[in-house]
């Protein structure tokens, strides 16, 4: 099993994951302190150049910090609700990764300190990696040893495609075989993410002034105590922006070590434990935002502008969007996901919408985008003083230059479409 070779399945063009450790916390030296360790590490990588080792040894000096974010400061425990969070590594070139980690306290007497189960993977799919460590916390329970056939067997079958299931077999003794059954959502740019932690945490109003401020790329920190509140919360906050994509530091759980990113002066989304507010609360020019159940105000720091940066038509429409929510429906994540996105994208094209008509293609090589003819079309003073701030930003940037690389499609392109037609419509009627 340790020497299963790296080459990943491809049978439909991706595979579930690069590997699997375990991080154990570990009495250091002096025995004063406990220290996390990767005690597993599933398939491991022996043929490797020198400089692939190098970088493969600061990605797991990573995981261990992500996986026990608070450091040092542990004590045994007798009970302990095992919890499920990501994070993501972005690499030298830009590249990301996604870490997700389930915590819990091992079977056993007695007081001992928690364990992490780690997988990293290029996908991005929160749900059905929840669904994974379900099995592999069952496993857990009854022996270590069940865990690796179990992973092999999901390493050798290929990712399903959006709405596609795939079945796992696997053997547990005294149960017998099972067939684990793992779906994708047919939304599958929706599927790392849940919007309903978002807003238990916060009021639609203040989803508005939290996706302002991250449309305009500032300084936002996030406040909670539970990590996979804080996860969920980024990866939500990041989803609201589509079609474009965050392009600044994006830390879902900043670990205790590494604190100091909050004096960075460039833009940034991060999660901060609630134990380490006093660290944070002097910085300024940001929006602090704490997402506990139990607070006296949710923005701790603020600019003060953020409840006026998008238009007002615009702000009141998705606010009306939002409320459409069906009480019932909206228990179910897919419904949510489906409501809240398709307020937030319909923003966007009410906003930039139009932005095919204004790239010039030409046969020889790629096309330019009018920029100033563009945002000069808008009527809408206010739209337009927005959309001017807007496509200053560097997802704006790089949005336009995928854009003069080939002509628009996708999910945005189609909605856009369906928008000018119902509109055409409108304006024949009258």
């Amino acid at each position: 099993m340790d020497n299963v070779p790296i080459q990943p399945r491809r049978v439909s063009g991706q595979y579930f994951f690069e590997y699997l450790v375990v991080v154990s916390l570990k009495k250091n030296k002096d025995g004063s302190n406990y220290e996390p360790q990767i005690t597993y590490q599933f398939p491991k990588r022996d043929v490797m150049a020198k400089y692939q080792k190098e970088e493969e040894e600061k990605t797991l000096k990573a995981i261990t910090l992500f996986c026990f974010p608070e450091g040092i400061s542990w004590a045994p425990l007798t009970e302990y609700h095992s919890e499920t969070f990501s994070f993501v590594l972005t690499e030298i070139d830009g590249s990301r990764r996604n870490g997700y980690c389930r915590r819990l306290l091992p079977g056993g007497r007695g007081a001992r300190p928690p364990e992490a189960f780690c997988i990293i993977s290029s996908l991005a799919c929160f749900g059905l990696f929840s669904k994974i460590f379900d099995e592999v916390e069952k496993r857990r329970q009854i022996s270590m040893a069940l865990i690796y056939p179990f992973m092999q067997k999901l390493r050798e079958a290929s990712f399903p495609a959006p709405g596609q299931t795939v079945e796992i077999k696997s053997f547990i003794p005294e149960s017998g075989t099972e067939i684990i059954h793992l779906t994708r959502p047919l939304d599958s740019w929706l599927e790392h993410v849940n919007f309903c932690t978002l807003f238990d945490c916060l009021t639609n109003e203040e989803v508005l002034q939290v996706f302002a401020a991250a449309v305009l790329e500032r300084r936002i920190i996030f406040i909670a105590e539970e990590l996979g509140t804080l996860s969920q919360v980024l990866h939500a906050v990041a989803a609201l922006l589509y079609p474009f994509t965050w392009q600044h530091t994006f830390i879902s759980i900043v670990p205790e070590i590494l604190i100091d990113v909050v004096m960075a002066p460039t833009p940034y989304l991060l999660g901060v434990q609630k134990r380490l507010l006093d660290q944070v609360t002097d910085q300024s020019d940001l929006l602090l935002v704490d997402l506990s159940k139990n607070k006296e105000k949710t923005f701790l720091v603020t600019i003060g502008d953020e409840d006026s940066i998008l238009p007002p038509k615009l702000q009141a429409e998705i606010l009306d969007a939002l409320s459409q929510r069906n009480v019932e429906e909206a228990k179910k994540v897919e419904e949510v996901n489906r409501v809240v996105s398709e307020a937030f994208l319909h923003f966007f094209v009410r906003t930039v919408g139009h932005y095919s008509s204004y790239v010039k293609y030409s046969k020889e090589g790629p096309g330019v985008f009018e920029k100033r003819r563009f945002y000069k079309a808008i009527e809408s003073k206010t739209t337009r003083h927005f959309v001017k701030k807007f496509i200053q930003t560097q997802m704006f940037d790089l949005f336009v230059q995928e854009l003069e690389q080939q002509q628009p499609s996708g999910i945005f392109h189609r909605k856009i479409t369906e928008y000018q037609k119902k509109k055409n419509e409108k304006t024949k009627k009258h």
